[in-house]
């Protein structure tokens, strides 16, 4: 007989997710998520069979989906910047979920390099192939610069764009300048990333 469908998977996933945000990996533990969870241990190991791959669901849970919005953002504009464009909404956009599981990878790529591993081999397979082709569009196209590697484009393009949405969206009040709008800071990504910062000559 089949086991009967429950939401305990979803439960032990939301637990760790809260757990490892206040204590991180190594400081929570799987008898204290499955307590969270209200199940036992031995069904977070039933599917979990450890912390590390508990760790890696929750950030698939969400990183899953927000690949799926960029993959569908990235596919309409035919042009680099009408992509960039749409790339810098959708991260502009990010959920107060996805900034809180963004801060949890960041936090764990840099204390354990098993995990940065981990994530790294995702995340080539994911949300750097994506941009990788749209980098290698652009330079095809004629849009982008041939003379540079596409993985110093593919670079900019996320660093100069990206980075700077997430530190708005985190420490923006606390700056000592107004920040523009949402629409307008990534307006102005896309165009300091297509023209620099440097005043015309």
């Amino acid at each position: 007989m089949p086991r009967p469908r429950t939401d305990i998977r979803s439960r032990v996933l939301e637990a760790a997710r809260e757990r490892f945000a206040a204590a991180g990996v190594d400081g929570s533990s799987l008898r204290s998520i499955a307590a969270d969870a209200r199940t036992s241990i031995g069904m977070v190991y039933y599917y979990f069979p450890s912390k590390d791959v508990l760790f890696l669901a929750v950030v698939e849970e969400v990183y899953g989906r927000l690949l799926a919005d960029l993959e569908q953002a990235l596919a309409a504009p035919p042009d680099f910047r009408g992509k960039l464009l749409a790339l810098y909404t959708r991260i502009a956009g990010a959920s107060a979920l996805e900034l809180d599981v963004i801060r949890l990878v960041a936090r764990e790529a840099l204390s354990s390099s098993a995990r940065l591993q981990s994530l790294a081999q995702r995340f080539s397979r994911g949300h750097v192939s994506l941009i990788l082709q749209v980098v290698a569009a652009g330079v095809k196209n004629g849009e982008l610069r041939h003379d540079l590697h596409p993985v110093v484009l593919m670079a900019a393009t996320l660093a100069l764009g990206t980075l700077p949405q997430f530190a708005a969206r985190v420490v923006g009040k606390n700056l000592p300048l107004p920040l523009p709008s949402a629409e307008q800071l990534t307006r102005q990504l896309v165009e300091a990333v297509l023209h620099g910062i440097a005043a015309p000559r």
